[in-house]
């Protein structure tokens, strides 16, 4: 009875651990962005995706495991010949995902493997249709054209090209020192671009400047001649207003007895002064009859104020 018991223990632990085993080997979980392909007799039987999957034990197994994240791989270092025969080294980055898991399983047998050498003959034809300058100066178009052709290619992989980037491009030494001659040659031409347009434009200021400089000297000289003109202008009618009110003023004082006897005074004065300045320069001097004396003169000078007085007074 004891071995009964025992043998039907055995039985029991034995069933246990079995359908531990086989609840184990039902069940999988799949991780996020990761995608389960799943084999039958050898024969693909489904995808799972991420989450609880179930599946048939020891019929069913997981034939592949493929990532659905963007994964990047290195393309290595290689030769290319562009469009005017120029050698160059180029290398570059390749980014890419699996949307199909499917195809990336039974339409390759290493899709990565296949996804890197299709970029690097890719690169290589591209390549080829440029000239050395159009590498540099549009990589950016080179890129998209790569990432275009592979895309084309790498369809019945389940594969889509995200984007693709060089790294470097390494032309060979004698191109490089042709190059930098020709950078150098390029730098010293702006230079002297910019110096002859300095010059220039420096010659242009100093013109501007002296024209501006003759322009302010004339306005100047002319604001200089109408302040002149002005001023001599004012002093001519102050000479004249101040000879007027000299005039005035005799003439007010002649019409007095004192006033005559200083004008009397001063014709004598006067004649006696004439005829010693005449004396002096010749020794001959023919006076007039009527006019052999200084008193003659004062009494004719007299009888001309007189008759002046006497037309006024009329």
């Amino acid at each position: 009875m004891e071995l009964l018991f025992e043998y039907v223990l055995r039985i029991e632990t034995f069933l246990l651990i079995f359908v531990v085993v086989v609840l184990k080997s039902s069940i999988i979980f799949v991780p996020q962005n990761r995608a389960y392909l799943i084999e039958r007799f050898g024969k693909y039987q489904s995808t799972r995706e991420a989450g609880l999957n179930f599946i048939v034990p020891f019929i069913d197994r997981i034939a592949a495991d493929r990532s659905l994240k963007e994964q990047a791989v290195d393309v290595p270092e290689q030769s290319a010949i562009t469009k005017d025969n120029i050698s160059l080294k180029v290398d570059g980055v390749l980014y890419f995902r699996v949307l199909d898991p499917y195809k990336a399983t039974y339409g390759v047998d290493d899709y990565i493997f296949a996804v890197t050498q299709l970029a690097q003959t890719t690169m290589r034809s591209e390549l080829g249709k440029m000239e050395l300058d159009k590498t540099f100066e549009e990589r950016d178009q080179l890129n998209t054209n790569i990432v275009s052709a592979i895309n084309e290619a790498s369809g019945p992989w389940g594969i889509q090209v995200m984007r693709y980037e060089i790294k470097d491009i390494v032309p060979p030494h004698s191109v490089m020192e042709a190059m930098e001659a020709q950078m150098k040659a390029e730098r010293v031409k702006r230079a002297q671009i910019l110096e002859s347009e300095g010059d220039r434009q420096a010659a242009i200021n100093r013109a501007e400047g002296e024209k501006a400089s003759v322009v302010l000297a004339a306005e100047a000289e002319k604001s200089e001649q109408v302040l002149r003109a002005e001023g001599e202008a004012k002093a001519i009618l102050a000479v004249a207003e101040a000879q007027a009110e000299a005039l005035r003023l005799v003439g007010e004082a002649a019409n007095t007895e004192q006033g005559q006897k200083a004008i009397q005074l001063d014709l004598a004065t006067k004649a006696i002064a004439a005829k010693q300045a005449i004396a002096k320069e010749s020794s001959v001097v023919l006076l007039p009859e009527s006019g052999t004396d200084a008193a003659s003169m004062v009494a004719q000078a007299m009888t001309i104020i007189t008759g002046i007085k006497g037309n006024k007074g009329a």
